[in-house]
């Protein structure tokens, strides 16, 4: 199953066309997209059912977020062995735990602004979490999960690097705009291994990631139980699941985000988002904050 949120409206989509939930279902389900993952498991089942006779062309420039108000989102470093070794860091022995804030959110074709400093890409598959997960054996990790989507971990590594250990992780990566997801929701089964998908980069025409989630050092059932030992996970939580090896910031010369690009992300059997920059109308954070104006 293919979930959207088209026009702020749920939607179930197959090959191109789009049956609206609320009128579909005569009301049994709200239209509003973050709700239904409250309900997962009788959506799915009631969803099985429908005729996309009567359906509607997708149309792609009105997707938003499939998950547009997320409770939580966890994001994973360093989950990638080549990822790790570009970065000059060692093997994690348990997953590097970020987060970045919810208004973050932004759809798979949006305009995002540009901060200034040093923007760059980390394409992830994201997981997004069906039902209330504690303390959930590795083994049951994928019975927790809706879908998966697609999603870009946008980070300005100059705020994200600033200050003492352990630095501004979660700032420099929740500028608005700064996780884009979708274009849709793909239910675990759509995918011929869900554990084994390509993902890619390609800013302005230049691929810069490639991989496939085989790599991952902690896969999703793993996480899944990791964080669910520490917390509760709920309906609509998303996690970010890592990124691979090709970020701008680790090359030489560095190949960071401009205003003129174009931002395109991959991901197999889930589709393509495309995002364009636009510049700041305000200067960059760390240059209007300093110890001696905060009173700190």
């Amino acid at each position: 199953m293919r979930v959207a949120n088209q026009a702020g409206r749920l939607q179930i989509v197959a090959d191109g066309v789009a049956v609206d939930v609320e009128t579909a279902s005569g009301g049994r389900f709200s239209a509003e997209p973050q709700q239904i993952y409250d309900r997962w498991d009788e959506f799915t089942a009631w969803a099985a059912t429908v005729d996309f006779t009567d359906g509607a062309p997708v149309v792609e420039s009105e997707l938003g977020a499939p998950v547009p108000r997320p409770g939580q989102i966890f994001a994973v470093g360093v989950n990638y062995a080549d990822h790790v070794e570009e970065s000059g860091l060692t093997l994690p022995d348990t997953p590097f735990v970020f987060t970045k804030f919810p208004a973050s959110i932004t759809g798979p074709y949006d305009t995002i602004e540009h901060p200034g400093g040093s923007v760059d890409f980390e394409v992830e598959l994201v997981a997004v979490i069906g039902k209330e997960a504690r303390n959930v054996p590795v083994a049951e990790g994928w019975e927790y999960v809706a879908g998966l989507t697609l999603g870009q971990d946008l980070s300005e590594r100059d705020l994200q690097l600033s200050g003492p250990p352990p630095q501004q992780f979660t700032l420099g990566k929740s500028f608005a705009g700064f996780a884009p997801i979708g274009p849709v929701l793909v239910t675990p089964d759509e995918f011929a291994d869900p554990d084994d998908i390509e993902v890619s980069t390609i800013l302005s025409g230049e691929l810069m990631q490639n991989s496939r989630t085989r790599h991952l050092i902690f896969p999703i059932p793993v996480l899944v139980s990791y964080l669910s030992s520490i917390l509760p996970l709920r309906p609509g939580d998303l996690i970010f699941t890592g990124t691979p090896s090709g970020i701008g910031f680790t090359r030489n010369p560095k190949r960071l985000i401009g205003v003129d690009d174009e931002l395109v992300s991959r991901a197999d059997t889930i589709g393509e988002m495309r995002h364009h920059f636009a510049a700041a109308t305000r200067p960059h954070p760390l240059t209007t904050v300093s110890r001696s104006t905060s009173h700190v």
